[in-house]
């Protein structure tokens, strides 16, 4: 066989190449050049330029970054290069063969002119190796990144009137009040306006005589978006940001006034000052096209749900704030969680809402009457916002689920310890709760005590795996899609129920395996690659399927609300394009290939 031929007909078995025309993949052949690699020898080094686009025949490549660190190990069938091309044709990392190794190595000017004439094809190579980045703007940026470094402090002894002159001499309008490193207060102006001018006070009195001790924080890590949720809900104009309660930075309300164009922002402060369910659902009605919006802008995935769920968040605690204003504040400390995607915050434009009551020991019956009257009407407000009832009843407002913390920790153990097909369902809802409002003291030792005595109890693990591989990805036969086989979406897919949901079951058994407390999906992904608990390709791949299957749920809905249509989870294959199908086929063999590995170790141990 010729040598053009015999890489032809291996282009023929490889991504992207088996989906192009028959006369585009000849032409597109005859650009390739073949060769053979030694173990051990350098393909190119950081810096080098490329000779082209290379992709495994047989063998193995690892590729390092600039201090020597492994990116990767890559098989047959594997491209590397892309990035460079793509960019200066300068190599970004190192590549070593890791065996002797088969290289086809497509020229720089045939992969840049396919590049160029082909979309689909060009996409292949961003797609699932670099995510795409969050638009620029206060709701996706971290606060390490919004807030002053330098914030001006004081020391908790100095005078009312050294604190004064420090603020206008600095020409701020807070500061803060510490005691070494440690945050201890705020003084604003208005302190100074209310609690000294208007009241006569002693200017030579200290500065902790007029501070808010022990003010609200956040941390480095947060996002933008939860600036703005704390500072609108607390109604605080500047927001600290600690670690481990030392002082790093300071976010004023000046630092965000320029972002409220954006729509989040915009629905935010609209609910923050709602007063009624009704102008809240108004609010909420525009989710769809904000979903639209974020899905628009090309945001990853699990940024895009992050906004969605804030939303849902910040109607849930506007919901309670009504009800205790209206019928009195709470008789016990209590605590409100979601379960199910918005406790995993990966609500799409489709979400029920799953929720539940953790109530302090000393409750009365009478308390619990109010309790379980304060359930009602935040669900009865959650749908009215379009949060529909949850089909299975997982909601507050079922008397199950508006219970006392002991209550609460009878159930959790049961489930571990008698683990039958029920147990297994609702362990497996309950391991996604996150707290949304109330005292969290209620659910942080209840979470670390089920999850220490879950993650011993082997029978426990060992149902929950097979919990976990009741719904599989849709995999036919001959490279196709098992779609559904009758009814109203015949023929389609289901992207919940066959797409992200054997993910996230997958994702609550590498907590359990691992003891990582994390509830979102991506980061119990991210924890078990970091315990080992899964390799480090292996994680990357799943995260790398995780990406196309909800990005590909997420562009069907917001395509959806774009034709004036309710959004939901059903895909029909037909509607994709044939690289994107391809990419999609890859991603579920990859949850497939996932769930078999867990389900044979689960066999052997």
């Amino acid at each position: 066989m010729h040598a053009s031929a015999k890489i032809l007909a291996f282009l023929e078995t490889a991504h992207p190449y088996d989906v192009l025309p028959r006369d585009a993949l000849e032409e597109l052949a005859h650009s390739f050049a073949r060769k053979q690699v030694k173990e051990g020898e350098t393909i190119y080094g950081h810096g080098d330029l490329l000779e082209g686009l290379y992709l495994i025949k047989d063998g193995s490549v690892e590729i390092t970054d600039v201090n020597g660190g492994q990116v990767s190990l890559l098989q047959k069938s594997n491209h590397f290069g892309e990035r460079g091309l793509l960019r200066d044709g300068v190599a970004a990392t190192t590549a070593t063969a890791a065996s002797d190794t088969t290289l086809l190595i497509l020229t720089p000017q045939a992969f840049k002119a396919e590049v160029a004439r082909n979309p689909a094809f060009a996409r292949y190579f961003n797609r699932g190796k670099n995510r795409p980045q969050a638009a620029a703007g206060l709701m996706t940026q971290h606060v390490s990144d919004l807030m002053a470094k330098d914030p001006v402090t004081c020391p908790m002894d100095m005078s009312i009137l050294e604190g004064a002159r420090l603020m206008r001499d600095r020409r701020v309008s807070c500061l803060a009040v510490t005691e070494g490193p440690l945050l201890k207060g705020l003084v604003t102006v208005r302190d100074m306006t209310n609690k000294v001018l208007a009241e006569g006070l002693n200017t030579a009195l200290p500065v902790s005589a007029i501070m808010s001790p022990d003010p609200i924080t956040l941390e480095p890590s947060a996002l933008g978006t939860d600036v703005i949720q704390t500072m609108l809900e607390a109604k605080i104009g500047h927001l600290p940001i600690t670690e481990a309660g030392r002082l790093v930075g300071m976010v004023t309300q000046t630092d965000i006034t320029g972002y409220f164009g954006s729509s989040q922002t915009q629905m935010i402060f609209e609910l923050s000052k709602a007063k009624t369910i009704a102008e809240m659902a108004d609010v909420t009605a525009r989710l769809p096209a904000f979903l639209m919006q974020l899905v628009g802008a090309h945001l990853p995935h699990d940024v895009v749900t992050r906004k969605i769920t804030d939303v849902a968040d910040i109607v849930t605690r506007r919901l309670l704030k009504m009800y205790e204003s209206e019928f009195g504040t709470a008789p016990v400390p209590y605590l409100w969680a979601a379960c199910g995607s918005q406790g995993r915050q990966e609500q799409t434009g489709v979400s029920d809402q799953d929720n539940c009551l953790i109530i302090y020991n000393a409750a009365t019956d009478t308390d619990m009457t109010y309790f379980n009257a304060m359930a009602k009407y935040v669900c009865d407000g959650l749908d009215a916002c379009g949060y529909v009832y949850c089909p299975g009843d997982m909601m507050a407002m079922t008397p199950r689920w508006c219970q006392r913390l002991s209550v609460w920790e009878g159930y959790f153990d049961r489930w571990i310890n008698k683990p039958d097909n029920e147990a297994q369902m609702l362990a497996s809802v309950m391991f996604d709760l996150r707290p949304i409002a109330g005292d969290e003291s209620l659910y942080t030792p209840l979470q670390e005590a089920s999850l220490a005595a879950a993650q011993k109890n082997s029978i426990f693990v060992a149902h929950m795996i097979s919990n976990s591989l009741k719904h599989t990805p849709p995999l036919g036969l001959l490279r196709g899609f098992a779609t559904i086989k009758s009814g109203e979406q015949r023929g389609h897919l289901d992207m919940k129920h066959n797409g992200v949901v054997p993910i996230v079951d997958l994702g609550r058994v590498y907590a359990l395996q691992s003891g990582s407390p994390a509830v979102n999906t991506r980061a119990r992904i991210d924890a078990a690659i970091i315990a080992g608990v899964i390799s480090q390709s292996g994680g990357a791949d799943l995260l790398a399927a995780y990406d196309t299957i909800a990005t590909a749920r997420l562009e069907h809905q917001a395509e959806q609300v774009r034709r004036g249509t309710p959004p939901d989870n059903y895909l029909s294959p037909s509607s994709i394009p044939a690289f994107e199908r391809s990419h999609l086929r890859d991603a579920f063999v990859i949850v497939r290939t996932m769930q078999s590995s867990l389900g044979s170790s689960s066999a052997r141990s």
